[in-house]
């Protein structure tokens, strides 16, 4: 808007300099030219008197010497003879006296100038002519120094012109970009972000209204946390009696895990109201210290699950997890991530359906694979979308947009194909260099270096027909 502010008062002034400048300027030289002709018609009507009193050379040229154009040796006078004889002439004419125009005053062109020719009567027969040389300088004198004067003030008309729409679209631009970074920073989650009310009336409206929605935002969000605080609350009182029923299970593998799982259910739903209530929440993976050890997180949630499977009968593959794998992520995300994928294997599957969890770290991402034998999903895309789910029995439609929010805050993504299992595949693209690295998740550059395949990271598969 500043620049464009700027070219158009550019414009506007260089059209108006120019519509004025050119038409003054032609008038400074016609005036010019009018002064030098008019000064030398003086000169010639100076010599008028000595004519009408005598014809007599000496007289005559001590009359034409006695004017500045004489002087100079631009003023000449011819005198025809009264009988016919060869006329009298003081100076060097440069023009013909044929070039009269009547009885009138004439001009004519000649070499270094201009000529110009008056008639005088010195008798009843004899037509005397006068002629006053003027040079082109002197028709051109001080044109010039006002075009430069003209051109002068024309360029300092443009140039205060400029600088002042470049101080009003300053005025103009400042607000806008102050509400731009704003509306940025209320984005990235800075919920006190807040535009100071100044520059014209409807900026100050827009900064005003966006302090309104910003208001607004904190105050919906801190009603959303307190309600998810409060109906996570709710959960304490069956889980205390699943608490106490478990306690009263006796010995035995299967008591020991009922009771591990409740109290693992007992911390998350604590972890939950805590963080509900937290003034700044952040999105998965935000932490300024987020990162843990993929290999080592998978593991320990495998030595779990693997429990549960082996009570169904499921046959359990775990690979690439024999050395440190380091993620961007919090350690808890990429639980709840892996929880969220597993536990769909166990909702959404056949006992005794075999799968499988492998790791693989490359140059720039780590890929997270989870694989089942199971029946596949219908529409993977759909599976993909927040509160979709599969429509069956216990499915809520968060875990895999858990997951998908947990790679996309790295600057990966998730994807839904075949598995070589006969199954599903969720594979989970970690980016190693953040959302605005060398894998970038929207960039197309990103895109492309995705799916090239370095050492160790397989091609990510393209979902096709009913996944699974």
């Amino acid at each position: 808007m500043r620049w464009a502010l700027v070219k158009v008062s550019l414009a506007v002034t260089a059209m108006v300099v120019i519509a004025f400048a050119v038409p003054l300027g032609l008038v400074v030289r016609e005036l010019a030219r009018d002064r030098a002709f008019a000064d030398a018609e003086r000169q010639a009507a100076a010599v008028s008197p000595a004519l009408a009193i005598t014809a007599e050379h000496e007289q005559l040229q001590r009359a034409v010497a006695s004017t500045q154009a004489g002087a100079a040796g631009r003023l000449a006078v011819r005198v025809p003879a009264a009988d016919g004889g060869a006329p009298t002439e003081i100076g060097t004419m440069r023009a013909s006296a044929g070039a009269l125009d009547g009885n009138r005053a004439t001009i004519v062109g000649v070499d270094g100038g201009y000529a110009l020719l008056r008639p005088t009567a010195v008798d009843a027969g004899r037509i005397a002519v006068v002629e006053v040389f003027v040079p082109h300088g002197e028709v051109g004198r001080g044109v010039t120094t006002a075009w430069l004067l003209l051109g002068g003030v024309g360029l300092a008309l443009v140039v205060g012109s400029v600088a002042i729409a470049d101080r009003l679209g300053t005025r103009l631009v400042r607000p806008a970009e102050h509400l731009a970074a704003a509306a940025r920073d209320l984005g990235e989650g800075r919920l006190g972000t807040r535009v100071p009310e100044q520059g014209p009336a409807e900026l100050r409206d827009a900064a005003l209204a966006f302090n309104s929605m910003a208001d607004q935002v904190v105050r919906l969000l801190a009603n959303e946390r307190e309600l998810a605080a409060d109906l996570s609350h709710r959960l304490r009182t069956p889980l205390t009696v699943l608490r106490l029923n478990a306690a009263s299970l006796g010995g035995g593998d299967a008591a020991e895990q009922t009771r591990h799982a409740v109290a693992q259910l007992e911390g998350e739903v604590d972890r939950i109201i805590r963080t509900a209530r937290e003034q700044k929440p952040q999105a998965p993976g935000n932490g300024v210290s987020a990162a843990c050890d993929a290999a080592e997180v998978v593991r320990e949630r495998m030595a779990f699950w693997s429990a549960l499977a082996e009570d169904e009968d499921r046959r359990v593959r775990v690979a690439g997890v024999e050395r440190p794998v380091r993620v961007p992520v919090a350690r808890a995300d990429l639980a709840a991530a892996l929880d969220a994928m597993l536990g769909n294997v166990f909702r959404h599957t056949p006992q005794g359906t075999a799968f499988s969890v492998d790791v693989h770290h490359g140059d720039d991402a780590v890929i997270v694979l989870v694989s089942d034998a199971g029946p596949g999903i219908a529409d993977p895309a759909a599976a993909l979308r927040r509160g979709h789910g599969d429509g069956g029995p216990g499915s809520t439609g968060l875990g895999l947009d858990i997951v998908r929010r947990l790679a996309e805050s790295t600057g990966g993504d998730v994807r839904i194909g075949h598995s070589v299992l006969g199954g599903t595949e969720v594979r989970v693209w970690l980016a190693l260099h953040g959302p605005h690295g060398r894998s970038g998740a929207r960039t197309r550059g990103g895109r492309a270096r995705r799916r090239g395949t370095g050492p160790g990271v397989p091609r990510p598969p393209v979902p096709s027909g009913p996944a699974g």
